[in-house]
């Protein structure tokens, strides 16, 4: 497995990131065993890989506890990300990127991690409620006590990128490495200005969701309800506005007929659905890691199986032209 430098920073990361949304059966979209999650831990680490993402949300918190549990032994050989920004309880305090919620998490995550440092410690959305100074300074100091080493963000639009790295010389501190968007075949909206306002200011690009949610795996059927024991039926029994758009996108018309061209690219190749959406995403330009989100080993396989692939350049060119954004590119969701 290739390892590749994280944004500017001299950190060096797996082209593989393993995504840990699905680790735990607490509050939460889908959900997999403790034993099982650690399965895919060894599986993935044993093949070469080194970085993994979770974050304080996941289950409430139980995917950083399966985590930390997987490493013992081996934690200072594995890149470790999180995130912070979710509720992490009832008061008006426990959420967002203040000082006062950012440093009881940061010591909350350290405590499920089982660990005395975080590699990558993110923001996982903007908070438009926190002066960015604040949370920069905060986030600085996590860097200056040694109990954090980089920083990132994710979910971030490209004036928030510029925001946030701009308010961290104001107050000198240390700068972001790395953001982590959504990006695949059906949500290529970084493509126009986030991606390039990364390169700028040298953020490493650590996408999520290459599959759309399942869309691109074969997953889901035209005029075909979702399964209830799908991701998709999960986020639409959320009865949030930002699911329900999310979802609704997904499975529109338009990804439908793109997952028909990835099923088509696949049966070209004698390959499946699967490897040709993760294929794709690695190889875009300024991608650095690509996350995926399996639920059991044999999701982990097929989907490791995809950063093997190298796509012809005219199949490439044929996802390319059918996946071209429309004039309202399909957004992204918080995950």
């Amino acid at each position: 497995m290739d390892h590749v430098r994280l944004g500017g920073s001299g950190l060096k990361v797996s082209r593989a990131c393993l995504g840990t949304m699905n680790f735990g059966t607490g509050p939460g979209v889908g959900g997999c065993e403790e034993a099982e999650a650690i399965r895919v831990i060894d599986a993935f680490l044993g093949a070469g890989n080194n970085f993994i993402d979770t974050a304080d949300i996941y289950h409430a918190g139980e995917a950083e506890r399966i985590v930390g549990k997987a490493l013992r032994g081996r934690r200072d050989s594995v890149v470790v990300a999180t995130k912070a920004f979710g509720p992490q309880g009832p008061g008006p305090n426990d959420r967002g990127l203040s000082r006062a919620h950012l440093t009881r998490a940061l010591e909350a995550s350290l405590r499920r991690l089982g660990t005395d440092y975080i590699d990558l410690y993110q923001c996982h959305q903007w908070d438009p409620e926190t002066p960015v100074e604040e949370t920069m300074a905060t986030l600085d100091g996590f860097v200056r006590s040694g109990k954090v080493r980089y920083l990132g963000c994710s979910n971030f639009t490209a004036p928030q990128i510029v925001e946030a790295q701009w308010a961290a010389e104001r107050v000198g501190g240390t700068r972001m490495v790395s953001l982590q968007p959504q990006y695949s075949l059906l949500a290529r909206l970084i493509e126009a200005e986030i991606l390039p306002a990364c390169e700028r200011h040298g953020l490493g690009v650590v996408t999520y969701a290459p599959l759309g949610g399942g869309v691109l795996a074969g997953r889901y059927r035209r005029g075909v309800a979702p399964g209830p024991d799908s991701r998709m039926s999960s986020l639409l029994a959320m009865s949030s506005p930002a699911a329900d758009r999310w979802a609704g996108e997904m499975l529109s018309e338009r990804s439908h007929g793109i997952a028909d061209e990835v099923a088509g690219v696949a049966a070209e190749l004698g390959v499946t659905p699967v490897e040709v959406a993760i294929a794709w995403v690695a190889a875009r330009p300024g991608v650095t890691s690509v996350v995926i989100g399996p639920r059991d080993l044999g999701q982990y396989e097929r989907n490791a199986a995809g950063f093997a692939l190298g796509l012809p350049a005219e199949l490439a060119a044929r996802l390319e032209e059918v996946s071209r954004p429309a004039h309202r590119p399909v957004t992204g969701a918080s995950f």
